[in-house]
């Protein structure tokens, strides 16, 4: 988030729109919490980003924070929210986050008429009409480094491990990691596979992984965190299933860590690309968008990024809905493409 945060007070001081930051999001617009990011060094000088935005490009988290608000779901809360843009003055409104940012802002020019532009930042890629957004890289980049040093470890005493991501209902992140990482198995809530069938896939895959044939040193499994049983549940189960099997298998669920750390250079450069588009977008004119990263679908605005379009806000909230429901065609083929390759990851 800070790598757009820098991204949009640079090009807007290029076309001399100062911008102010909010502080801690929604809840910071209702009480009036902001600060500059951008400022003039002298008298007659051109706009340029606070120093301490120029250096935030390479840090995680965010600077301005975030943080959810339970005032902001209310139509009053909304309104002192207005209330507060109008009285600043402001000309439109960047956000930066996922689907609920999206339907806070989607609300707020809804019931009041204020400009807004999203920015697509969620670890689990699960906002629709995007190829990605802001954190994914990042984020598979931990979890690739991560599985690594796991996998060293499993090889040296001969064990298997259960590795957990984060991901919500989305099992982007697990997928794409087991790929990366040559996984001998992935576990996704998209697959809609229960308990029992999950125990069995997993001892399956023990078994032929550790065939004395095999001369296997170590077996890694990928597990979304939307999946339906508990991963130190899956561990004691597929413990018993395999009974005295003499093969030591760990649970290790990486959690918050996966969202933290300095951006890689993907993340970067779509933020930055993001920021461009956004900041382009308010000053043109535009509201209730979204910037997406995407050239297959036909339906967007052309911007000056052949990569990014312009989607309206309630497309991108509907076809979010479609992903985590398997109904969208990205999570029909994310499935299909999985099936296609699962007797390939545990060769």
């Amino acid at each position: 988030m800070n790598a757009a945060i820098r991204a949009v007070a640079k090009v807007a001081a290029a076309r001399d729109t100062p911008v102010w930051g909010i502080i801690n999001g929604f809840d910071g617009l209702i009480d009036g919490r902001f600060r500059p990011l951008t400022r003039r060094a002298g008298k007659g000088a051109a706009l340029s980003p606070m120093p301490d935005v120029e250096y935030a490009g390479g840090l995680g988290g965010t600077v301005l924070g975030t943080a959810r608000s339970p005032r902001f779901m209310t139509r009053e809360g909304r309104s002192q929210a207005a209330a507060t843009y109008e009285e600043y003055s402001l000309e439109g409104l960047i956000v930066i986050g996922g689907n609920g940012t999206m339907e806070g802002a989607h609300h707020l020019y809804l019931e009041h008429g204020v400009r807004v532009v999203g920015i697509p930042a969620s670890i689990d890629n699960d906002i629709g009409l995007t190829r990605e957004s802001i954190g994914v890289d990042t984020a598979l980049n931990t979890i690739v480094e991560a599985c690594d040093r796991i996998s060293d470890t499993a090889a040296s005493h001969h064990r298997a491990f259960i590795v957990e991501v984060m991901g919500r209902n989305s099992g982007y992140l697990a997928m794409a990691a087991a790929v990366a990482t040559a996984a001998d198995a992935v576990l996704l809530p998209e697959q809609g596979r229960g308990p029992d069938e999950i125990v069995k896939a997993v001892v399956d895959v023990l078994h032929q992984s550790f065939d004395a044939s095999r001369e296997k040193r170590r077996v890694l499994i990928l597990k979304a965190e939307g999946v339906q049983i508990p991963t130190e549940e899956l561990v004691d189960r597929v413990r018993q299933e395999m009974g005295s099997d003499e093969i030591e298998i760990r649970g290790t669920i990486l959690g918050h860590i996966v969202r933290g750390g300095n951006p890689s250079f993907r993340d970067r450069l779509i933020a930055g690309r993001f920021g461009l588009v956004a900041v382009n977008a308010v000053l043109d004119g535009h509201t209730d968008v979204m910037a997406g990263w995407n050239i297959e679908e036909q339906n967007g605005i052309p911007t000056s990024d052949t990569w990014i379009k312009l989607f309206p806000i309630p497309d991108v909230i509907a076809e979010t809905e479609a992903l985590l429901d398997g109904s969208s065609h990205v999570t029909i083929d994310r499935v299909r493409r999985m099936e296609e390759i699962h007797g390939v990851l545990s060769i």
